[in-house]
């Protein structure tokens, strides 16, 4: 896939206004689309519309985006998988790729930068490093987030290994990560 060539792009997340408004845009620069609130529905339309890529949401209602990963490249082996997300971290990150994602991205992302990372085939050795330390309240998150995904997102696992009570662990995920 180049940048000129008019992709099929399944876009997956459980919000229809993001939905949509990432639809209508992809549409604008000459891209069919489709769009699913869910997985089922996702893996239904991979194998009738044939994909060429899909933006997946980390967090849908009922499960996590990087569970969609191996289930649609099963069903189409050059989908080219994007994670695109509000609650970005290191651990899903590293986990989205390894499960064949292309690339992953933080919301809000631009629509060019959102097909830059479609249509790219390598890594980018020359990404500069951040310039300064995560905060704390990031490190927490991270840490988080990679217990989390140690245990198979099971949240009551999770906080019997980080040794705090489900509820306060609940409340620490529902919110945003803190930005850098």
């Amino acid at each position: 896939m180049t940048d000129s060539a008019a992709w099929r792009i399944l876009v997956v997340d459980d919000d229809p206004a993001y939905a949509e408004g990432l639809a209508r845009a992809l549409r604008r620069r000459g891209h069919a689309v489709d769009c699913a609130a869910d997985g089922e529905s996702a893996l239904r339309l991979a194998a009738s519309q044939a994909p060429d890529a899909a933006i997946l949401d980390l967090r849908l209602a009922e499960t996590s985006g990087l569970r969609l990963i191996s289930p649609l490249l099963a069903a189409r082996p050059a989908l080219r998988i994007l994670l695109l997300t509000g609650y970005a971290s290191i651990a899903t990150a590293v986990e989205a790729v390894k499960l064949g994602a292309v690339h992953y991205l933080p919301k809000p992302a631009e629509v060019q930068d959102i097909l830059a990372a479609l249509g790219r085939a390598d890594g980018d050795p020359a990404c500069p490093p951040a310039e300064a330390p995560m905060s704390v309240e990031r490190l927490e998150w991270e840490h988080i987030q990679q217990v989390l995904a140690e245990h198979e997102g099971n949240i009551s696992a999770t906080a019997r290994a980080l040794k705090m009570h489900r509820r306060t662990l609940q409340r620490k995920l529902a919110k945003r990560p803190a930005r850098e």
